[in-house]
């Protein structure tokens, strides 16, 4: 029950959580707002962290019984408040990660929220022990971004020919006369690898009206993408991956859609997940909902590895803007393959540990873990060698533990 009545209050017997300025009964548990969830508009907030059952909290709170505005600590990590404040953008125009309190307090590498969530509870349950909560359970999503979706097959002369005076490789050669599998091809072992560990995956397609500086991926007219878009649709759910060319067009992310929804053979696609997870808010999730999408993949970084929202949940997009609260579901992930090789310079040793510390914390907190791979890290290109090993072993750990 939520009210503004105190004498509605006062009669209630569970559970009294009172988010106002006086205590009204004895037995309430009273959270002194800070202000933040009744004002309007966007300015900068006076985030100042301190440290509660050894994690990061702020908007502190003196004279309450529990310690910190927990109401509104949640909205300013889920609504993504501090991207609407003016910043600094990382060499792809994305909000660079450097600029968020997850990176500066050093919590990125936990779903803090989640964390909250679970003490808060337990706070709760000590409180009021005739009480019950019910938490959610832990589950993992293996997805996948195919951006592009063959090394040479499929690319024509003038592409392969351009590739060859480059970069001569004599596996180009062999792979184009048929005797060599393309190294980017992993798509029957992926299949085998969920057949046999009961996993349903997720894939996202690029299919650009055409090529770019940052969308190399097999033209969607091409017979190749059709079959292998088809295939996809009738084994898995599939997304659409919005070019950096739709990045700022809307009309060309309705096009892309059509054209994924034809070569699927599905009535219509309504999950999505933006090419080099660029987007900026408000404006590209207000696009993607003018599109037709429903639910959202992007809420991550695409320059390190961590919980971009500080949550290990998916929610509703607030748009802080119009004050209100959309039907987009964002889903957050908190690992990309292409971060750990990339960007944080990692072996594929060093980040199965990351991995590790992923899984671990996301069962801890009942959470929902959501990592990105690329078809090329796990065929048999030589560049990442190691990489389809500790994928399987991963997946293995996800199944036995």
């Amino acid at each position: 029950m939520i009210t503004i009545d105190p004498e509605e209050f006062k009669n209630h017997s569970g559970v009294c959580i009172n988010y106002s300025e006086k205590k009204i009964k004895e037995a309430d548990c009273r959270i002194e707002s800070t202000g933040l969830l009744f004002e309007t508009g966007v300015k900068t907030q006076p985030v100042e962290c301190f440290s509660i059952h050894n994690n990061k909290a702020f908007f502190k709170t003196e004279n309450a019984d529990y310690p910190f505005d927990i109401f509104s600590a949640v909205f300013y990590l889920v609504s993504r408040y501090e991207e609407y404040l003016p910043h600094a953008k990382d060499a792809y125009g994305r909000y660079a990660h450097e600029n968020s309190i997850a990176f500066k307090e050093d919590f990125l590498k936990l779903p803090l929220i989640n964390i909250w969530i679970k003490d808060f509870c337990l706070y709760l349950k000590n409180k009021y022990p005739a009480s019950g909560f019910r938490l959610p359970v832990f589950s993992f999503l293996p997805t996948y971004d195919i951006d592009i979706a063959y090394s040479y097959k499929h690319k024509g002369f003038v592409r392969n020919a351009g590739g060859f005076i480059k970069s001569p490789s004599s596996e180009r050669i062999k792979v184009l006369l048929g005797l060599q599998k393309d190294p980017f091809d992993c798509y029957n072992w992926l299949d085998s690898l969920h057949h046999e560990y009961k996993q349903v995956p997720l894939y996202f397609f690029l299919v650009p009206e055409k090529n770019g500086v940052y969308d190399k991926n097999i033209l969607p007219l091409k017979d190749a993408m059709w079959k292998l878009i088809k295939k996809h649709a009738q084994a898995y759910e599939i997304g659409i991956h919005p070019s950096w060319q739709s990045n700022s067009h809307g009309s060309v992310l309705k096009k892309e859609l059509q054209w994924l929804t034809e070569m699927s053979g599905k009535k219509f696609i309504s999950i999505s997940r933006q090419h080099y997870i660029k987007f900026s808010l408000p404006d590209t999730y207000r696009n993607l909902i003018e599109a037709g999408i429903h639910d959202e993949y992007s809420m991550g970084y695409g320059s390190t590895n961590g919980f971009r929202a500080s949550v290990a949940s998916s929610f509703n997009w607030y748009d802080l803007h119009k004050e209100e609260q959309t039907r987009l579901r964002i889903h957050p992930f908190c690992f990309m393959d292409a971060n750990a090789y990339y960007e944080q310079k990692q072996t594929p040793a060093q980040t199965a540990g990351e991995l590790e510390h992923y899984l671990n914390i996301c069962r801890e907190i009942n959470g929902r873990l959501i990592t990105i791979w690329h078809n090329n890290f796990l065929g048999t290109d030589r560049a990442f060698a190691g990489w389809k090993e500790i994928y399987r072993s991963f997946i293995q750990s996800v199944v036995s533990k």
